[in-house]
């Protein structure tokens, strides 16, 4: 399967002007001006200036459901392929929430292993709010050997769903997370929910004052559903490490793109920044008493969206706005080959209309979306 894609605005995501992009299989061959291949079989685009971008991460989606805090009845759907692609998300990691109990991690790996078959680029975590942590061998180190797909762990700190570990309980984790990674030859990641309950930070930065590369391996996400947990996590970004804004509801701020731009006016590294939408998830509103008085469900239209409002409102460049669906996430997760336009990178794009909502999207090099019709839908989409 080859793809030629012509006369594209190239922001990959720096801005590389109009070019031609030529694909084959599930990989980019070739970017420049006037390509001309000659190979049987090849689907051309025209994309007529409009602008082409890498495929974008979704690096928090519940992709088997999350919920449950009001009972059975409360879990929420899995996602459907077509939810994902149609806001352009061609990287996917999921993730499992509060119930450690009918959310299996076998169930996990089987949906984001689905998501694959059906077209999509995928990973996921191992385990949920639950400590000790939720495996699917026994141990950290062999899941993160034994299943490709496997970037971490998650857990939940500063939340009343959480199980409340102490430091040394967290530093044996990210300890077994850092030698499976060594092992298995990934980075090795910690990936924590964050409640509005002070205190996981201050734990991260005594873990690094220890002498443990914490910075490396924690990767909170929710970090700007509280003023306090946001005015920490830009230190934490300050220190060395990344945050995780969520863009699917829940920030303090009138919106989640403007956690990002106050971040960057607080002195936080931008590279350092990621948007995730918690897709699918649950979203429980608790009164003062602690009873649950209202129940969501997260969509993931949420990352482009905040992409957009970082350019119309914050004025930001287009190359810098992108890098929080697309380059800042591959890095902070050590995924390579992903996240950009470029020779020798996977074949995941998208093709933005005007109003920078995406009309086209490639995934491994199969159109999955053209001109706003779905081409390739989930096994069970009517």
């Amino acid at each position: 399967m080859a793809l030629l894609i012509k006369n594209a605005d190239v922001y990959a995501p720096e801005h590389l002007g109009v070019q031609d992009v030529l694909t084959a299989g599930e990989t980019i061959l070739a970017i420049g001006r006037d390509l001309t291949p000659n190979i049987p079989g090849l689907e051309t685009i025209d994309a007529k200036g409009r602008i082409l971008t890498p495929g974008f991460f979704d690096q928090h989606v519940h992709v088997t459901g999350g919920g449950g805090e009001a009972g059975p009845v409360s879990r929420t759907p899995e996602i459907m392929l077509s939810s994902l692609i149609k806001v352009g998300t061609t990287n996917v990691v999921g993730v499992s929430g509060t119930d450690f109990v009918t959310r299996s991690i076998p169930n996990l790996l089987a949906k984001v292993r689905a998501l694959a078959v059906e077209g999509l680029s995928t990973w996921m975590y191992t385990s949920n709010y639950h400590f000790p942590p939720t495996t699917l061998s026994g141990s950290v180190a062999d899941d993160m050997l034994l299943v490709p797909e496997l970037l971490g762990v998650k857990i939940a700190l500063g939340d009343h769903r959480s199980s409340f570990p102490t430091l040394q309980d967290v530093l044996h984790l990210l300890a077994d997370i850092r030698l499976g990674g060594m092992i298995s030859g990934k980075k090795g990641l910690l990936h924590i929910h964050l409640g509005d309950i002070p205190g996981p930070f201050e734990m991260f930065a005594e873990m690094a004052a220890m002498g443990f590369p914490a910075y490396r391996h924690v990767l909170p996400t929710h970090c700007s559903r509280k003023d306090t947990v946001f005015a920490a996590s830009v230190e934490f970004v300050k220190a060395g490490g990344r945050a995780d804004y969520t863009t699917g509801g829940g920030c303090y701020l009138p919106r989640p793109a403007d956690a990002v731009a106050a971040a960057i006016d607080m002195g936080a590294d931008a590279s350092h920044l990621t948007f995730s939408t918690d897709g699918q998830g649950s979203m429980p509103r608790f009164n003062d008493k602690g009873e649950m008085i209202g129940l969501g469900v997260g969509g993931c239209e949420g990352n482009l969206e905040a992409v957009k409002d970082l350019i119309n409102v914050h004025k930001m460049a287009p190359e810098q706005a992108l890098t929080f669906i697309t380059t800042n996430v591959a890095e902070g997760l050590g995924i390579t080959g992903y996240g950009r336009v470029q020779t020798g990178f996977k074949a995941n794009l998208n093709i933005l209309d005007d109003a920078f909502d995406v009309a086209t999207c490639v995934s491994r090099g199969r159109v999955m979306m053209l001109d706003k019709e779905v081409l390739v839908k989930g096994t069970f989409e009517l």
